[in-house]
């Protein structure tokens, strides 16, 4: 009987969630009309700088995350002066669905409904227009060997969860990062070896093309780093570094196949 209605409440949930998506949902890589972006802070730890760090946070923080979107965009014939356009809505005090390091199917299946329910709760407590994504930036203590977890994005939710360090001097590779979840947003894929990090050739270069072909002088976004050479890359500066591909842009509508 109790395995039953368990069965019966999923059901719902599921059914709720369709729904709503359903009335809310449209072809956001028409780019016909800007992406509204809802950006929720989270405190990720109980640590008092980082609290005070995401008090202190307003829609300027991400701003070079927007800038680079629109430049990017505009690189490859998007009309739309701005396509994506960003609002902090403020802190989202209570603790995000966690999904384990471990989870199988059936853990990332209940994490990912969690995740789609809080979203949808959010956009229907909206005072006005609600975003077509939903952002939540997840602020970290920088601890010395410290490593976050990585980001997450669900595309069927427009939602992105982003693992950033809570200290100005951080702020422009958590510009990357922010910018890296809001395309998995839209179906951009990584571009980089889960085993090693590497950027993968030729959709994880910025320039597959150039010759010599190593090193290379920027990172492409959805693959995260610089290739050097055949065993080494590094991280971006910041997002002047960092360019969007051809591969990337033809997932996310900005370049046709």
């Amino acid at each position: 009987m109790f395995r039953r209605l368990r069965i019966a409440v999923l059901l719902y949930v599921l059914l709720f969630i369709a729904a709503a998506q359903f009335f809310t949902a449209r072809n956001v890589t028409d780019w016909d009309t800007p992406l509204w972006v809802d950006i929720y802070g989270v405190a990720g730890d109980s640590d008092p700088a980082t609290r005070e760090f995401v008090d202190s946070l307003s829609g300027a923080e991400f701003a070079d995350a927007e800038s680079f979107l629109a430049r990017e965009a505009s690189r490859y014939g998007v009309l739309l002066e701005q396509p994506f356009k960003f609002r902090f809505i403020g802190e989202h005090r209570q603790a995000l669905p966690e999904l384990d390091a471990g989870a199988g199917s059936v853990g990332i299946l209940w994490w990912s409904l969690q995740m789609r329910w809080l979203a949808t709760s959010l956009r229907w407590q909206a005072d006005g227009p609600s975003g077509d994504i939903i952002l939540f930036a997840v602020f970290h203590e920088p601890t010395e060997g410290l490593a976050l977890d990585r980001s997450t994005a669900l595309d069927k939710g427009l939602i992105a969860v982003a693992n950033l360090f809570a200290h100005r001097s951080a702020r422009n590779t958590n510009q990357i990062v922010v910018a890296h979840e809001l395309l998995h947003t839209l179906r951009a894929t990584d571009k980089y070896s889960w085993t090693s990090n590497a950027p993968l050739y030729p959709d994880g270069y910025a320039a597959p093309d150039a010759r010599p072909l190593l090193p290379q002088a920027k990172a492409e976004l959805m693959a995260g780093r610089i290739p050097l050479d055949e065993r080494s890359a590094q991280m971006p500066n910041d997002l002047r570094e960092v360019v969007i591909g051809p591969a990337t842009a033809r997932e996310i509508g900005w370049q046709r196949r």
